[in-house]
């Protein structure tokens, strides 16, 4: 299959994902004095945004490459959590596996921005585990998604407390035994509860702070190669991809490991970029491309959200456009 047959493909494909997910929102303006009150900026305020961000945002990434997509976590029963399940209606995103607890609030990130300059960021959010009923609640209709058929099921990890232990344990298992594929992008607290997944996708901090090793991407490119040995020892999974910001990404299955350069690029945002990466490797593994075919699509998605402010997604047709240079 050459790579416009790969993404005509996607569009068959069905992808669940399940982690935290939250809103992205943005006061934009511009600031235009002092205050008389304290040492601090006025902006004046002249638009207000919504967008899907965390779990969300792959989610949105998968819908924009084609793709059948379920979005599957627990939210608060709150106005921002009515205002994410409109933004999922409106992009199309299944949202039937989004469960409501009373105990929880859903995760509103505010960014203050001045023009493009970034002012100030705002947290509402609750950090503390699931309940064991919840627990219950999510493996349930995770199940159930899965058991109306899925090609991979991606945990999108932002230490939120919706990806407990037990959750991660059994839903993997569960995805193992149905021969559905298992992508990961972790955060510290479970860094190593995500034994014999399909893909491990950390960024290089993760990695660091996850084996308590030391890297040195520039100098040792092979340290990287010794941390996902390592890795693989503890998690036995297939396939390693780690992203490396301005460094590229790199690439590790047990036969071979490669390190990919960034493109060269005019950066204005990096927010959500690993958002972007997960899902368009989710999609080449389904699609069974090679291991650094996978890292090098997926590392030129991850720079072309980058040049826009914000969260956005992927453009599948100037992506598609791109990785054919590559070939």
């Amino acid at each position: 299959m050459n790579l416009t047959e790969v993404f005509r493909s996607f569009q068959n494909m069905k992808v669940a994902i399940i982690g935290d997910v939250m809103v992205d929102a943005y006061l934009k303006g511009k600031v235009h004095r002092m205050s008389p009150e304290a040492p601090v900026p006025v902006l004046l305020l002249n638009k207000e945004e919504n967008r899907l961000g965390g779990a969300a945002n792959v989610a949105l990434n998968l819908k924009a490459l084609g793709a059948q997509t379920y979005l599957c976590s627990v939210i608060g029963k709150d106005h921002a959590g009515e205002t994410l399940i409109d933004l999922l209606k409106d992009a199309g995103i299944h949202n039937h596996e989004i469960l409501f607890d009373e105990q929880r609030k859903t995760t509103v990130k505010t960014r203050v921005l001045s023009g493009t300059q970034h002012v100030l960021r705002i947290d509402q959010e609750d950090l503390h585990s699931l309940e064991s009923s919840m627990e219950d609640a999510l493996i349930k209709a995770v199940k159930h998604r899965m058991d109306e058929g899925l090609d991979a099921l991606i945990f999108e990890d932002y230490n939120k407390g919706v990806l407990t232990q037990r959750v991660i344990t059994e839903l993997v298992s569960y995805a193992n035994e149905k021969g559905i594929k298992t992508t990961v992008d972790p955060k510290n607290d479970n860094f190593l509860s995500y034994k014999h997944v399909s893909l491990f996708k950390p960024n290089l901090k993760e990695l660091i702070e996850g084996l308590t090793v030391s890297i040195d991407v520039v100098n040792r490119p092979d340290s990287l190669a010794e941390a996902a040995k390592k890795l693989r020892e503890v998690l036995n999974h297939d396939l390693t991809l780690i992203t490396l910001s301005e460094h590229g990404i790199f690439v590790e299955s047990e036969a071979s490991w490669k390190k990919i350069s960034a493109h060269v690029r005019e950066i204005t945002d990096v927010s959500g970029a690993g958002d972007t990466v997960i899902a368009v490797a989710t999609l080449c593994l389904i699609a069974n491309l090679e291991p650094e075919q996978i890292a090098a699509i997926a590392n030129l998605a991850g720079g072309m959200v980058c040049e826009h402010s914000g969260v956005v997604s992927v453009d599948s047709n100037a992506l598609l456009l791109e990785a054919n240079k590559l070939s």
